[in-house]
């Protein structure tokens, strides 16, 4: 496990990184994928506070199990999100923002079939699987439309093409 209390400096965040399973790059190049993408989400966010934030590296056989138990989607999915506290968008940081968990092969198989670089696909998760930490959802035309761009304005921040387009 990695920590990068804020190593970056960027970020009001200490990071957590554990490789739980899965093939994923190098642990500091993920450490460097995160600090960037946490970093460009909270400069698009405007969130304030200090915190804590764990990332998990897993495989689809783990996050299916956690999909099926906290969702009641029994099937791998990409990237899960679990909020340590409610949190109001646009407000202080909790003490924990909480989890995020990406599956390996979910987001190599992704990553092919969309022709871009893994490294890309993980940034964006992160951010996608942050933002929802940070009290945002896809649930209505609406709410994905302003998630979706935040998304865009976090990766042009890093020079990473628009996932959407």
């Amino acid at each position: 496990m990695a920590e990068n209390p804020g190593s970056s400096g960027e970020t009001p965040v200490d990071i957590d990184i554990f490789v739980e399973a899965g093939d994923w790059p190098a642990e500091a190049e993920l450490a460097r994928l995160v600090d960037r993408a946490v970093a460009a989400a909270f400069a698009e966010t405007g969130a304030s506070g200090t915190s804590e934030l764990s990332i998990v590296f897993s495989d689809d056989a783990n996050i299916q199990a956690l999909n099926a138990a906290w969702r009641g989607k029994d099937k791998p999915t990409n990237v899960l999100s679990f909020p340590a506290f409610p949190f109001p968008k646009g407000g202080k940081l909790p003490p924990m923002l909480g989890d995020i968990v990406l599956a390996s092969e979910t987001v190599a198989r992704e990553a092919a079939l969309e022709g871009k670089p893994i490294a890309n696909h993980i940034t964006h998760l992160v951010i996608h699987g942050l933002l929802h930490l940070l009290g945002h959802d896809h649930e209505t035309d609406a709410e994905a439309e302003e998630m979706e761009a935040i998304e865009r304005a976090a990766l042009a921040r890093l020079a990473i093409p628009d996932p959407y387009a």
